[in-house]
């Protein structure tokens, strides 16, 4: 195999000795990547299941051009795992999938040809399709994108990093480059962890790539299937999503802003929000507590004004962690 490596492409996984297989099967599958060298790194987030076993299973199975490997990341959480996949990645770019990312068969491929089209390009992200367990709740789609599907059309765009408008984190390709001069070593954010489900570690990343000069882009044809399992759309999850998505907001806005923008970032945070929540409660009223997608929107913009307190109280607790550690 020729030791230069075009793409990486960096599985994090917990637990996902059943779902594993699946994206393994589908990258088995993959066309037009003879005349490309890539890499397979599945990263084990502390599984407790046979994770393992499934890498086990698969090596020897890719071609000559195609390495399958395996690294345990014992610090929990999704923010740990991708930047352990980005420490072991060989590859110029190197594309993410979770453990329920079905790539169609020419994703490799096309998000590769991508990279070498726009040097410019510090991540990109294509059609991100819902591969629903159960039909989900009506209009489903003005919320779709926090559960990381994305079907935006046909057209290459740039993403409006400015205004938050970024993709997931899943099926995400990012130019190694980018990555090592821009994210710093320790996040703000970690991921999904516990019963806060706090978000916003896919988001960091990308703002910190757009703040060096990097261009974030859509290219449609880049497709992959996110399977989705029923609990997804239980009302405890989805208004647990929301609050987690929502208390990140401030923190977010606060990245790439210049300290004179950041008493109007405040305001705006806390007088936009309400401004949605009151006409969110006028709009729904009557049928609020019926409406999943509508209570959905409404925890979303209360966590989303309250985050400025959330961001006050991550900061003393941080602080007062340091003061003790200097005792």
């Amino acid at each position: 195999m020729n030791s230069i490596l075009h793409i990486s492409i960096v599985i994090p996984t917990y637990n996902g000795s059943e779902r594993l297989p699946n994206v393994l099967d589908a990258l088995l599958k993959q066309t037009g990547v003879e005349d490309i060298n890539w890499e397979i790194i599945i990263i084990d987030n502390n599984s407790l299941d046979s994770t393992a076993n499934v890498f086990i299973n698969y090596q020897g199975l890719y071609p000559n051009n195609c390495c399958l490997k395996y690294f345990l990341e014992t610090q929990q959480g999704i923010a740990f795992a991708r930047a352990r996949g980005v420490k072991e990645a060989q590859g110029k770019f190197i594309a993410f999938l979770d453990d329920d990312n079905l790539p169609e068969t020419d994703w490799v491929f096309r998000s590769y040809q991508f990279g070498q089209e726009y040097p410019q390009a510090g991540a990109w992200s294509g059609q991100i399709h819902g591969k629903f367990e159960v039909e989900p709740p009506e209009n489903f789609c003005r919320i779709q994108a926090f559960l990381a599907v994305r079907e935006d059309g046909q057209e290459v765009y740039r993403f409006d990093a400015d205004n938050l408008r970024l993709p997931p984190g899943a099926a995400l390709v990012v130019r190694k480059q980018a990555w090592l001069e821009s994210v710093p070593q320790q996040l703000i954010f970690k991921g999904r962890l516990g019963k806060l489900m706090l978000s916003g570690d896919d988001t960091e990343v990308l703002l910190h790539i757009h703040k060096a000069g990097w261009q974030i882009w859509y290219n449609p044809a880049m497709q992959v299937y996110h399977q989705i399992p029923s609990w997804r759309f239980e009302k405890s999850y989805l208004l647990n999503l929301a609050r987690g998505c929502g208390l990140c907001i401030f923190q977010l806005r606060l990245i790439n802003a210049k300290n004179w923008q950041k008493p109007i970032i405040l305001c705006k945070t806390i007088l936009g929000n309400l401004r949605r929540i009151l006409n969110h409660l006028i709009k729904y009223r009557r049928d609020l507590n019926s409406n999943l997608i509508a209570l959905f929107e409404l925890e979303f913009y209360w966590a989303s004004m309250i985050s400025p307190l959330y961001t006050l109280q991550c900061y003393l607790s941080n602080k007062f962690v340091y003061n003790l550690d200097k005792l």
